[in-house]
């Protein structure tokens, strides 16, 4: 289920990017004004789940398809919520290195049989060639933001809001620019550190977004982590730019200027980390 304290990586896809019966839907999901705004996004995915699943978490249920939207001069970008694949993939990840018999007690036997199925059935290729629909279009991360999301973003690509009652602070570009500079991103990588984890979190990123039409734009939303940070905090958050920092050092050999980025930064959202012990 959703966290109240997450960020997220979405992905807007063009209509075009869906197949016919997806651009309707989607068009008159805009013209109704269903869309959900992404500070309400998160709250409403939680409530629809629960709802969904129950008390007695017997099965895997349908949900509604929702989406966050952008609408441009030139175009109209989607991207959906995916909550059935997404609920699906929890499922089997809540039972992963769990004893059977707690395994069973959490998700019951039932219902990791129909999240398996309806995982498989995503990832078999079918759902995208017959839907037009490729990956899992928003990813999130609980207590804190991963560092290889920060490689896609500049820092100019920034949006923040600090007003009473409405804070928000958001990263969002073009996917074709998301793309060169996680392959600049790799390229530095490889040569200076090799097949570190590192090396290989920015891979399964760039290989993510490859998934996506072309024409795509990419957001980082610090979303409910806007509420540990204070406003000064918020309005000084230079993450993307420490990255390229680091990156740079790194392409130039200067180990130290790579490190002092590094450590900055993972000092920064540690801070944030340790806050969900304090909850």
């Amino acid at each position: 289920m959703p966290s109240l304290f997450a960020s997220y990586l979405r992905v807007y896809e063009p209509l075009t990017a869906f197949d016919r019966d997806r651009q309707s839907y989607w068009r008159r999901y805009v013209d109704q004004g269903r869309a959900v705004a992404p500070v309400e996004g998160p709250g409403r995915q939680r409530t629809s789940v629960i709802e969904a699943l129950g008390a007695g978490w017997t099965r895997l249920p349908d949900l509604p398809d929702e989406a966050y939207v952008l609408e441009t001069d030139e175009t109209l970008l989607v991207c959906p919520w995916n909550l059935r694949i997404r609920v699906a993939e929890a499922a089997l990840n809540a039972r992963d290195g769990v004893p059977p018999v707690l395994a069973d007690a959490f998700v019951p036997p039932v219902l990791a049989g129909q999240a398996k199925a309806v995982v498989e059935d995503w990832r078999s290729g079918a759902r995208v060639l017959e839907h037009g629909v490729p990956r899992v279009h928003e990813q999130i991360a609980t207590w804190g933001v991963p560092l290889r999301w920060f490689v896609l973003f500049d820092a100019e690509e920034r949006h923040h809001v600090t007003h009473p009652g409405r804070r928000a602070l958001r990263y969002r570009t073009e996917i074709s620019k998301a793309r060169r500079r996680s392959s600049r991103a790799l390229s530095v990588l490889r040569k200076s550190v090799g097949d570190a984890p590192i090396t290989e979190a920015v891979e399964e990123a760039a290989r993510w977004l490859e998934e996506f039409h072309p024409r795509s734009m990419v957001e980082l939303d610090y979303g409910g982590l806007v509420d540990l940070l204070p406003d000064e905090k918020l309005t000084a958050d230079d993450s993307p730019e420490l990255v390229a920092k680091g990156l740079a050092g790194l392409s130039r050999g200067e180990a130290e200027e790579a490190s002092t980025a590094y450590d900055t930064l993972v000092a920064r959202w540690r801070a944030v980390q340790l806050l969900e012990r304090c909850n």
